[in-house]
């Protein structure tokens, strides 16, 4: 399977399960506020710029020359629980320790399970250990920046995930059956490690003592406007964020490979992708 296919079908399985977007490569940063094009062929986002780069503030002042995003940087939640995700046709039992395993720790394992996976279907798994999000400020600063020109046709990453320890996976067709635990080091001072019973190309892993992977983030785009043709309309103008919807994949149906199946018009249908602009946009999953 080809590096794009694999990493373009695994966003998609994640993004269709969370409504949120992965990121194939979790030690390679995504900060709150960069904004760019989701790249068709692999999924990845295509970074041009972000919010809070003094550049970009000077595009803002030529449409609000009050709002300063220095003055609103990007907050910080709490640390969650243990975050997994588990796409359609993945099930998820629990791991059977034994003296036969034999890895020091397994049974005390903060993350431990044994993941069985459909044979001719590709399935997804994201592990995100105590992640926390970080956000743009809520009702602060998106309807402003709905005016900047140079946002036009962009996707802006409104919060991320980040956490210590991760792991990934997408499955290979052949109905396979993986073990994976995040085991306690020898000392206090030891970060986790991740054991496995597989070393499977498609299965990427990380651990450290800091938040240093971003396995997940949110995007959001403009929020077409059309004019209005009756004044007695009962769809209500927007207000602050609401100025901004979920972004939908810029891509055909996909196969078990991540090859896109074009459908001729009279067969095609709504792939529930597009967002209904009248529903409540929420920043968590």
């Amino acid at each position: 399977m080809a590096r794009g296919n694999a990493a373009r079908k695994f966003v998609d399985l994640i993004r269709q399960s969370t409504a949120k977007w992965a990121n194939w490569d979790p030690p390679i940063p995504i900060q709150v506020g960069a904004y760019g094009r989701l790249n068709t062929e692999t999924g990845e986002l295509d970074i041009e710029g972000n919010i809070y780069d003094p550049e970009f503030q000077v595009f803002l002042d030529k449409v609000d020359g009050k709002l300063k995003l220095a003055d609103f940087p990007a907050e910080i939640g709490a640390v969650e629980d243990d975050f997994i995700v588990c796409t359609m046709g993945v099930r998820q039992n629990d791991l059977k320790v034994d003296g036969e395993i034999g890895i020091a720790g397994l049974g005390q394992a903060s993350i431990k399970g044994e993941w069985q996976f459909q044979r001719g279907k590709r399935g997804a798994l994201l592990i995100m250990h105590n992640p926390r999000q970080e956000y743009v400020p809520r009702g602060k600063i998106l309807e402003a920046l709905y005016k900047v020109p140079e946002l036009k046709d962009m996707h802006i990453v409104n919060c991320i995930f980040k956490c210590p320890a991760y792991t990934i996976y997408l499955s290979d067709k052949s109905g396979e059956k993986i073990s994976l635990a995040l085991t306690t080091g020898g000392s206090p001072n030891e970060p986790q490690q991740w054991w496995s019973d597989t070393n499977a190309s498609l299965l990427r892993k990380g651990q450290h003592k800091d938040y240093m992977f971003t396995p997940l983030y949110g995007l959001k785009r403009k929020l077409p406007l059309m004019r209005r043709l009756m004044r007695d309309s009962p769809i209500p103008d927007p207000e602050g964020d609401d100025f901004w919807t979920d972004v939908y994949a810029p891509w055909e149906p996909l196969d078990e490979d991540g090859n896109e199946e074009y459908l001729s018009k009279d067969d095609s249908e709504d792939d529930g992708w597009v967002a209904n602009p009248g529903e409540e946009e929420t920043d968590s999953i």
